[in-house]
């Protein structure tokens, strides 16, 4: 299947299930699930994996034994390429609309602390602070947990103390419900977005390390 764009039933199902968040709504509209996002989001992935790879593509299904939300399905349709752990790039569909993304989506023991020495190194660091803001001034928006203090070992007023309580570090942009996401071209608007990207995924991969 040659990717077309996702068509507004897509949405439309996601808001119906956002109301309706049960199995009887799910077997009955899960023809449109299939159709209108699965298949979509297969052929995105399929045209976008000669040049970053294969994409997973989530499940719509959530994993209710430890959470308080008992809703079975997930309100979203996620893909994502991982170029190392808990590192690469994203893209879902929502009743928000399209939105692209890339970055390490978590760290602890080894990797934190990988990430943490080359924020403060006085040469890694100011390459991460640099493409950080090169991103955010072309639309990218910084997420990612953080720690509400500084981590231990470093002070309140380092320079880079706000990219220093970062847990894990993403950027991500909306592309909401502009008519181009069912169409054709919403391809190409993941694929610049996910280029644009490239830079601060490849400093993840060289620093957030074992």
């Amino acid at each position: 299947m040659e990717f077309q764009g996702f068509p507004v039933a897509a949405l439309d199902f996601y808001d119906d299930l956002e109301v309706d968040n049960t199995k009887s709504f799910w077997e009955a509209h899960k023809h449109v699930y299939a159709e209108s996002v699965r298949a979509p989001m297969t052929a995105l992935c399929a045209s976008l994996e000669p040049e970053f790879g294969k994409a997973k593509i989530f499940r719509p299904y959530r994993d209710v034994r430890f959470a308080k939300d008992k809703t079975p399905y997930k309100t979203h349709q996620g893909a994502y390429v991982g170029v190392g752990p808990a590192t690469g790039w994203y893209v879902e569909i929502s009743p928000r609309g399209l939105r692209t993304g890339a970055g390490f989506y978590e760290a602890s023991g080894t990797r934190l602390a990988a990430f943490r020495e080359a924020v403060a190194h006085d040469t890694f660091g100011p390459e991460l602070e640099a493409l950080v803001a090169e991103l955010e001034s072309a639309g990218f928006e910084v997420g990612g947990d953080t720690l509400k203090t500084q981590p231990r070992g470093f002070d309140a007023d380092h320079p880079r103390i706000g990219l220093l309580r970062h847990k894990a570090l993403t950027l991500g942009r909306q592309h909401g419900f502009e008519p181009v996401i069912h169409t054709p071209e919403a391809l190409d608007l993941v694929r610049e977005d996910w280029r644009t990207l490239r830079p601060f995924v490849e400093w993840v991969q060289r620093h957030v390390r074992d």
